[in-house]
């Protein structure tokens, strides 16, 4: 691994571990002062504070499999360590970092709370309208793909106006950037 490779790995791994300290925390403030039944608003309906359990994903899909889930949290988690591993640029490095810290905030939930080992349920908090309640776990894997969408484009976009400047690039030139 180059020096610059492990620059980036390890501000990845410094994103992941920020996201899951805060999510963690965040998560053990919200056991400890809210409750099921009543929701605090923070922006009127938009946005308040309320405890779920969630055994599922996203809006509770795959509620019933949740050893399931566990396991591709896993998955996901060794797939993420790798990308970060490989990461060629800060901003890919940043998002990896976000997403891999909300994979395992929300896995360490999985694998920890009740009802069991490998199958507990999320804690969330965050109730976003009567749509769903989310945690800050949830908010960085979020934040994480709009950073990766961010590099992506950026890139594109140096790619594109280089060969608009330069009449003489080769095809090879504009390939690499896509």
């Amino acid at each position: 691994m180059s020096r610059d490779q492990a620059r980036r790995f390890a501000l990845a791994c410094i994103a992941a571990a920020g996201v899951v300290l805060i999510d963690q925390a965040s998560k053990a403030a919200a056991l400890s002062s809210l409750s099921e039944e009543e929701r605090i608003p923070l922006l009127g309906n938009l946005l308040g504070l309320q405890l779920a359990f969630n055994p599922g994903a996203l809006l509770s899909l795959g509620s019933g499999a949740t050893w399931l889930l566990t396991l591709l949290g896993m998955a996901a988690t060794v797939v993420l360590i790798i990308a970060a591993t490989r990461a060629r640029t800060t901003g890919w490095a940043v998002g990896i970092g976000l997403i891999l810290g909300g994979a395992i905030g929300n896995l360490i939930d999985r694998l920890f709370a009740p009802p069991a080992f490998g199958r507990g349920h999320v804690t969330d908090f965050l109730a976003y309208g009567n749509w769903f309640i989310g945690n800050l776990a949830d908010v960085a894997l979020g934040a994480g793909v709009v950073v990766l969408a961010g590099s992506l484009w950026i890139r594109h976009r140096r790619t594109h106006t280089a060969a608009k400047d330069d009449p003489t690039a080769t095809a090879a030139t504009a390939e690499a950037g896509r």
